[in-house]
């Protein structure tokens, strides 16, 4: 990869070795490894055990999870919070899980649309609940800094299942709770 990069500074016209370059191949190779590290993932090695049951069925929410990606279309970054709500059939799944799931998605070349699919389908199979709803609201560079060129623009998905698209009040609910802020 760092010889990748290296030919791609020379194709911009850049001479990697001159100071300021010489160890960028180096850092862009380290930083893309990580940045799509969520292909290395393994949701199940993530969640280690931690799905419990329980008799508890009101809504669960975990919202204001920061995440990044690359955008699959240009590799240029896309940010912002994610909300993730379920609710419990009879199992739960431990709260810190959920934004490493949201990370093992978002670590990967995506389009904000998959990404939030990805997630609620993730929760839906690995619990069973009677709904899970994802709102993810993202800022994407390939917007903001090319295109478009719209800085304050941002772009919010959903994907609603079970309870959260078959009842009006549930996703109703939902939505008003990720609205609500902290003091």
């Amino acid at each position: 990869m760092e010889d990748l990069v290296r030919q791609l500074l020379v194709e911009l016209g850049e001479d990697p070795s001159r100071e300021g370059l010489a160890a960028t191949p180096r850092r862009v190779a380290k930083s893309l490894k990580f940045l799509t590290s969520g292909y290395d993932a393994d949701v199940d090695e993530v969640i280690n055990q931690a799905l419990f049951t329980v008799t508890y069925s009101e809504m669960v929410i975990v919202k204001d999870i920061d995440f990044f990606s690359l955008c699959e279309h240009h590799l240029l970054p896309f940010f912002g919070k994610c909300h993730v709500a379920y609710i419990p059939r009879n199992k739960v799944i431990g709260l810190s899980k959920i934004p490493r799931l949201v990370d093992i998605f978002a670590r990967r070349l995506q389009v904000q649309e998959r990404l939030t699919s990805q997630i609620a389908e993730t929760i839906r199979d690995k619990i069973d609940p009677l709904g899970v709803a994802v709102v993810m609201e993202a800022t994407h560079l390939c917007m903001s800094m090319r295109g478009v060129e719209k800085q304050r623009s941002f772009a919010v998905t959903s994907s609603m299942l079970g309870a959260f698209r078959d009842r009006d009040r549930t996703r109703a609910e939902f939505l008003e709770l990720i609205r609500l802020r902290h003091a």
